[in-house]
């Protein structure tokens, strides 16, 4: 807290700057402390110097935060020139605040994702998680589905590709189970490694317990591997159930554990989530998300500031 304080001074000027000579200000915002910190300043240096803004505004936690944070916060958001959320689902929370937005999904850079032919992997799937360690994304509940998985499928490996606070309470846990040789965990892999282990993959699974839009699940639709998934947050709005992937309710490791073993039980229906994700991960790509950012910044800018 005494670091983010001794921040904030550059910051401020950093800002204060920047907004007297742009013609809108793109504010990433989220829940929480983030929000004090860092939007909500961004937004009365904003408003001092006359520069409209666009709050784009990201996180699964938006509507517990929006109940319980000071007024000043639902005033501020309302003020703002644009509101822009990337989903369905926290427009809908926007809206049960009384605030209006416009929904610019998350991007997805396609050309780094080369779907694969499914592999033949008899009784040895790969299994891979892609979220942090972090509690509100349960990655408990995926270990515990691997565990029911691995009855069926003996030689079923699980790759953890994340790090977190968790780490050691996750250990824990796949060595009560007797998992420690078939869960690796990985670390956080840099962004030029994950399309290969997307690749290595014969299903991604989610098991988050408060989402928006994981771009986990949109480079895994982009690599051609089945997901399943907890129907967190707007994830039912990313993925059709039974047509883009599987949904399961948030902390039921069984249900997950059953659509796992449909996807490695049924190659028909794995290839028809395969297609489906495919064709999903279109719409997220940067040409068809372009436009629309393009049109939000001439929509709100100020006329004739140089930038």
């Amino acid at each position: 807290m005494v670091r983010a304080v001794f921040r904030l001074v550059p910051y401020l000027a950093h800002l204060w700057r920047t907004a007297g000579r742009v013609n809108v200000m793109h504010i990433l915002a989220n829940s929480g402390w983030a929000w004090h910190l860092f939007a909500a300043p961004a937004m009365i240096v904003a408003r001092l110097r006359a520069t409209p803004v666009i709050v784009n505004y990201r996180g699964g936690n938006a509507d517990p935060f929006f109940a319980k944070a000071p007024k000043y916060v639902l005033r501020m958001l309302a003020k703002a020139s644009m509101r822009v959320t990337p989903s369905v689902f926290l427009q809908r929370v926007f809206a049960n605040h009384r605030l209006s937005a416009d929904v610019i999904s998350n991007i997805i850079d396609l050309s780094r994702f080369t779907p694969t032919r499914p592999r033949a992997f008899g009784n040895s799937p790969h299994i891979v998680v892609t979220r942090n360690l972090e509690p509100i994304y349960d990655i408990p509940t995926a270990v515990r589905a691997f565990a029911v998985v691995k009855k069926s499928f003996s030689g079923a490996t699980l790759t953890i590709a994340g790090s977190g606070p968790e780490l050691a309470n996750l250990k824990a846990l796949v060595l009560k189970l007797q998992l420690a040789d078939d869960v690796q965990f990985s670390g956080r892999i840099d962004n030029a490694c994950i399309p290969a282990l997307y690749a290595s993959a014969d299903c991604m699974i989610n098991s988050s317990t408060v989402d928006n839009m994981p771009i986990s699940i949109l480079e895994a639709f982009a690599s051609g591997v089945p997901v399943v998934s907890t129907c967190a947050g707007g994830i039912p709005d990313l993925v059709e159930h039974g047509v883009s992937g599987l949904l399961v309710p948030i902390g039921d490791d069984q249900a997950m554990a059953r659509e796992v073993l449909r996807v490695f039980l049924n190659p028909t229906m794995a290839a028809s989530l395969r297609q489906a994700g495919l064709v999903e991960a279109e719409k997220y790509a940067w040409p068809q998300v372009r436009a629309k950012w393009l049109d939000a910044y001439i929509r709100s800018a100020t006329p004739g500031r140089a930038p």
